[in-house]
């Protein structure tokens, strides 16, 4: 029996194929295309489906394939991309990408009706976006009354993908915390945020637990796909809980950090789950279980800035190969708050710095202090994250920071916690993989499938702890020096 994990990603629609005891059989990838204009960002979802079930009957073709030997099509994907379909299922316009940021105004209006303390004890969230689903539907009905006078349902990207293939309108919680309307401690929608963009329950999806079964494909898709109709679609999860799942962090301790543009955070929160902890609070892949999920923005970010901007033609290899040769730490520290606002202080007014540059200083060891400055910053989350009740026993590094033993280190040292690398570099696709499985049955659990099928090719340990402490209380007084002379 197989299994495909589809992500449906931003850049790239992802489709992996594997086998029951989790070996990848093939992956296939397809760009996705966006229209942009004035901050719009739009794509066709239809045609979004499409490629997803071209890529799917590509692999089966392939790799031969038969039609009733794919168990479970699981999902996961980006969250706050919007869906408007009318009372027949029909697309009403482009789908609204995350990305797109046309509701700033919509945001003033909110944030005018709603107190932060409210805002985070209902939805766990820090602040209105533009990102938010709630926002673009205000805009829509400001700005395009004949699309609001005739949406029928609004849906996230993975909702209308789930009701493309089974026919079904579901929305698993996890996503549904992207929403802006979903109370992520009572499980319902958010009726007074439904009020104030002005729509009701009847048109939204049912809501649905994560990792469940929504139904099977419908005669249309199973011939699309080349598969049968009794091949099922598993709701999923978020994309970061996928990851997590596919790294083996699925139990209280584990912390799954994601260090690409930006660095993310995810780990298991202690319940229950507190409602004013300053953490961007989700609604878990479990029944009734939360994720921390905390966002640095000036993550790898920081240090691509500083090797396009200073360092020529000096690749990533070659930084690592120079730093792998110096002592650690120097004497130099920077603040990676190149565009500002951050976890855990989300400070507008922060920016980035370097100190205590002097003529020995070169290129090589300022790069080492942007990797220890968003090393610091990862401190910072996990001290407060740890502060609110949620312990973190060891840290699993994916994406492009991953890629190099001296950050890692410095990680591993700055922390104070073992940072150890997973041997599947696609989690979010595995991850998908291992929820089907274990929804069939193959596993016992998750602890089960992660003790079979989850592997590591390195661990860091920290050596250097107490070298980086002092190195630390100078980078936390620099940050708040630093916003003292900037609010001058």
């Amino acid at each position: 029996m197989y299994y495909i994990g589809v992500d449906l990603g931003s850049t790239n629609i992802k489709v992996a194929l594997y086998t029951q005891d989790m070996k990848l059989v093939d992956r296939q990838s397809y760009p996705v295309n966006y229209t942009r204009e004035n901050g719009f960002v739009e794509f066709d979802a239809d045609c979004y489906f499409k490629n997803l079930t071209d890529l799917i009957a590509s692999m089966i073709q392939t790799n031969k394939i038969p039609a009733d030997q794919v168990s479970q099509i699981t999902l996961t994907g980006q969250a706050e991309s919007l869906v408007v379909v009318d009372k027949s299922g029909n697309t009403l316009m482009n789908a609204i990408s995350w990305m797109d940021e046309r509701s700033v105004d919509e945001c003033t209006t909110l944030s005018e009706q709603f107190g932060a303390a409210e805002i985070e004890a209902v939805t766990g969230q820090m602040a209105v976006l533009p990102t938010w689903p709630a926002t673009k539907i205000l805009w829509l009905k400001n700005n395009k009354p004949e699309v609001f006078q005739n949406a029928g349902t609004y849906m996230m990207l993975k909702d209308f993908v789930v009701y493309k293939l089974t026919g079904n309108m579901l929305a698993d919680m996890s996503i549904a915390t992207f929403t802006f309307y979903f109370d992520i401690y009572e499980k319902k929608y958010w009726q007074k945020m439904l009020d104030a963009i002005g729509i009701c329950p009847a048109q939204l999806p049912a809501l649905a637990e994560p990792c469940t079964v929504a139904g099977q494909l419908t005669a249309a898709c199973a011939a699309a796909t080349g598969l049968c109709e009794k091949t099922r679609v598993n709701l999923g999860t978020l994309d970061h809980f996928t990851g997590m799942i596919g790294t083996g962090n699925v139990q209280l301790g584990g912390m799954t950090l994601s260090t690409g543009t930006v660095m993310a955070l995810t780990t298991m929160s202690a319940e229950p789950a507190p409602r004013d902890s300053g953490i961007a609070m989700h609604y878990g892949f479990r029944p009734d279980t939360h994720i921390m999920l905390p966002v640095a923005e000036s993550g790898g970010v920081s240090l691509e800035w500083f090797r396009r901007t200073c360092m020529g033609t000096i690749t990533y290899d070659e930084m690592n190969e120079m730093l792998s040769a110096r002592k650690l730490p120097n004497n130099l520290i920077f603040l990676p708050y190149l565009v500002g606002t951050n976890s855990p202080e989300f400070d507008v007014d922060a920016s980035g710095t370097f100190f205590g540059l002097r003529q020995e200083n070169d290129v090589f060891d300022m790069a080492c202090a942007v990797m220890e400055g968003v090393a610091f910053m990862l401190r910072k989350n996990c001290d407060h994250i740890r502060s609110k009740g949620t312990e973190i026993r060891h840290i699993i590094a994916t994406g492009g920071g991953s890629k190099s033993p001296i950050w890692c280190q410095l990680q591993a040292d700055i922390t104070g916690l073992p940072v150890v690398i997973p041997a599947e570099k696609e989690a979010a696709c595995l991850g998908c993989a291992i929820i089907g499985a274990v929804t069939d049955g193959v596993f016992a659990s998750f602890e089960d499938a992660s003790e079979k099928c989850i592997s590591f090719t390195k661990r860091f340990e920290p050596v250097n702890h107490a070298l980086y402490e002092a190195k630390y209380k100078k980078f936390c007084a620099l940050y708040d020096a630093m916003l003292q002379v900037t609010r001058m």
